[in-house]
């Protein structure tokens, strides 16, 4: 065997760095289709599909070992095209680990940064801008692209608020959220009565209620729509473990059950935005190979479901 020299191995050590970084065989394959955004509608700004979550999978404390992890799903998920990152003060050390990553990421690569946070305070008065100023510090952001009001807790005091910082730019977009189905009627009424722009709610193949008035809705006052839960966190996967992938997944390009599921969430035409969380590099590749390829339509979705309804 030839003599291990210095470069050769510095070579090597360089190579395998950037082994992480490297597309999936099936990700090459498609790396000349175009990558799936879909417009905002109150401004026809584009965003990617495939955001990412941040609950419970960037709570991580203070652990500089768990950060740095989440780092690199970070700078994976915007070297694959991904924009926007959804957190809330309600998911612990979340908004800050986010900033702590962003801090050290290099501005280039993280350029394409939706931001996307939520104010979530059942006090009146001050205590909401003063969180959503602490969300803004521990980021490291001068403004949000979007702030919702989480799980529409005391909507009455926040959205007024997020209204008038709106209008004095120092939020982008305003939006709602709930989640696990909660809610539905009202969220229906703040989408009939406020100036939104997004709103968050629950959305996959087995949870989906949405889809008779809230996802209708949605494209008949042209706002944006975030579908969170698209695993049911982790309950989709786990139902289907050990078994084959159905025959129909490779006609819509995907090799694996995350990513039947996944690609079932973004073709809804009323879906702007899914955001799945995850905790590993190859995880966040899997999900971000989504934004390629070609998705169910309406058929193949009604085959999708049934096929899940059999198992």
């Amino acid at each position: 065997m030839p003599a291990l020299t210095r470069r050769t191995l510095l070579t090597s050590a360089a190579a395998a760095a950037t082994l992480p970084f490297l597309p999936l065989p099936s990700a090459r394959a498609q790396e000349g289709a175009p990558l799936l955004r879909r417009p905002i509608p109150s401004t026809g700004e584009e965003i990617a599909a495939v955001g990412m979550g941040t609950w419970i999978t960037f709570n991580v404390g203070s652990n500089e070992a768990l950060r740095a992890e989440r780092m690199e799903v970070l700078r994976t998920f915007f070297r694959l095209g991904g924009g926007m990152v959804d957190s809330s003060p309600m998911y612990g050390s979340s908004e800050d680990v986010v900033g702590w990553c962003l801090d050290r990421l290099p501005p280039e690569e993280t350029a394409g940064l939706f931001s996307a946070t939520k104010v979530w305070t059942q006090f009146p008065g001050e205590e909401g801008p003063e969180q959503m100023a602490a969300s803004r510090r521990l980021w490291g952001v001068p403004r949000f692209d979007l702030m919702q009001v989480h799980n529409l807790v005391d909507w009455e005091t926040h959205l007024p608020t997020l209204i008038a910082d709106k209008a004095a730019e120092r939020v982008r977009y305003i939006g709602i959220t709930t989640s696990h189905g909660a809610r539905h009627e009202a969220m229906e009424r703040l989408m009939e009565t406020q100036p939104l722009d997004f709103v968050q709610l629950t959305y996959n193949i087995l949870d989906r209620e949405a889809e008779d008035r809230l996802l209708p809705l949605a494209q008949d006052r042209g706002l944006a729509v975030i579908a969170n839960r698209p695993y049911r966190q982790k309950q989709l996967i786990r139902m289907v473990e050990g078994r084959p992938l159905p025959p129909f997944a490779a006609e819509i390009g995907a090799r694996t059950w995350a990513q039947v599921f996944l690609k079932f969430v973004v073709s809804h035409p009323a879906i702007t935005c899914a955001i799945p969380a995850t905790t590993r590099v190859d995880h966040m590749r899997e999900n971000m190979e989504v934004l390629r390829g070609p998705l169910p339509d309406a058929d193949m979705r009604r085959r999708m479901i049934a096929h899940m309804q059999s198992l």
